[in-house]
C-alpha cells in the first residue's frame, strides 16, 4: 500500500502565497513522477503542475507557481504566489510509481482545500 498525505492548504488573501506539500510513503520502489491537480466546485479536475525529469505547468499558474521534489524523502511541494480567487479549489497530489511488488500505478492524496478570498 502507498499513502499520499497533503498539507499546507488554507485561506489566503488575493495576492498572497501558499506552499503545498505532499509526502508519499509505503511500498514504494521508485516514483517516476509527481503532480498537483485541482478541482473547483462544478468543474473537472485539472493538472496544475507536474515534475519528473522535467516540469510542466498549466498556463493559468505559469510564472506564479513552482513545483519541486525531494527524491530522497518522496515529497513534492507546490509554491504558489500572487494567488487569485480563481485558484480556489481542492488541490490533490498524485504520484506515478512502481511499487515494491513491481506494479506500475498512480496514487492520489485525499486533497487539501485552498481558498483565496478577502
Amino acid at each position: 500500500q502507498v499513502q499520499l498525505v497533503e498539507s499546507g492548504g488554507g485561506l489566503v488573501q488575493p495576492g498572497g502565497s501558499l506552499r503545498l506539500s505532499c509526502a508519499a510513503s509505503g511500498s514504494i520502489f521508485r516514483i517516476h513522477a509527481m503532480a498537483w491537480y485541482r478541482q473547483a466546485p462544478g468543474k473537472e479536475r485539472e493538472l496544475v503542475a507536474a515534475i519528473s525529469s522535467r516540469t510542466e505547468y498549466a498556463d493559468s499558474v505559469k510564472g506564479r507557481s513552482t513545483i519541486s521534489r525531494d527524491n530522497a524523502k518522496n515529497t513534492v511541494s507546490l509554491q504558489m504566489n500572487s494567488l487569485k480567487p480563481e485558484d480556489t479549489a481542492v488541490y490533490y497530489c498524485q504520484a506515478t510509481l512502481t511499487t515494491m511488488t513491481q506494479r506500475f500505478v498512480s496514487y492520489w492524496g485525499q486533497g487539501t482545500q485552498v481558498t483565496v478570498s478577502s
